[in-house]
């Protein structure tokens, strides 16, 4: 079963995503993996993509880019871990692609599906988007060591990455379950746990 969590920055989903893996791990194979990255290969790509230091990098270069590293991250980790009979956990997939490039950038859905066509053969079963008010994400954060240079855009930038994720939650109400990113850490891990297993 291939699950993943979006959300924007500061929603706690990573954390949330590794408590998940320990408690699933205790009945299931489990892996876990993250978007861009996951391999050699795609955290090379990982750094040209959000090191500040490549500021050169324009909306539909990233999105190539991200598209690039997906392609990669499918066949050298998910479908492997996914034949093996493997739950796959991953933090971001093409859902991050359609809020950030497609509807913040302005790229549109179109563009950003289509480079993105061998993603869409291999969708998640289930995606947990946690939604927060940027303000509320971005003030988490704001004692990270090390902001990447999507951290560095402006809050006008993830108000449209949260829009784009509720517009992208209303296009796949089957696969995509929106969880009230101000409830506990345990509230919401509960909620995820419940709708994993019984969708198992």
């Amino acid at each position: 079963m291939f699950i993943t969590f979006e959300g924007g920055e500061g929603t706690g989903k990573t954390t949330l995503m590794k408590d998940i893996a320990e408690i699933l791990s205790q009945e299931y194979e489990v892996v876990t993996s993250r978007e861009p990255g996951g391999s050699m290969i795609t955290e090379a790509i990982r750094d040209i993509i959000l090191n500040p230091k490549y500021k050169g990098v324009t909306p539909y270069t990233e999105a190539l880019l991200l598209a690039a590293s997906r392609a990669q991250h499918l066949d050298e980790i998910i479908l492997p871990a996914l034949k093996a009979n493997k739950i796959v956990l991953c933090d971001r997939y093409l859902d991050s692609s359609l809020a950030y490039q497609a509807y913040a950038r302005d790229l549109g859905f179109d563009f950003v599906l289509s480079i993105n066509q061998y993603a869409t053969y291999h969708m998640p079963a289930l995606t947990f988007y946690i939604d927060l008010d940027p303000l509320v994400g971005m003030a988490r954060i704001s004692n990270r060591a090390k902001y990447d240079r999507l951290d560095q855009e402006t809050v006008l930038f993830h108000q449209k990455v949260r829009e784009g994720y509720l517009k992208i939650s209303k296009m796949y109400p089957d696969r995509i379950v929106t969880i009230d990113g101000t409830l506990s850490i345990e509230e919401i891990k509960k909620q995820i746990i419940a709708k994993i297993k019984e969708t198992l």
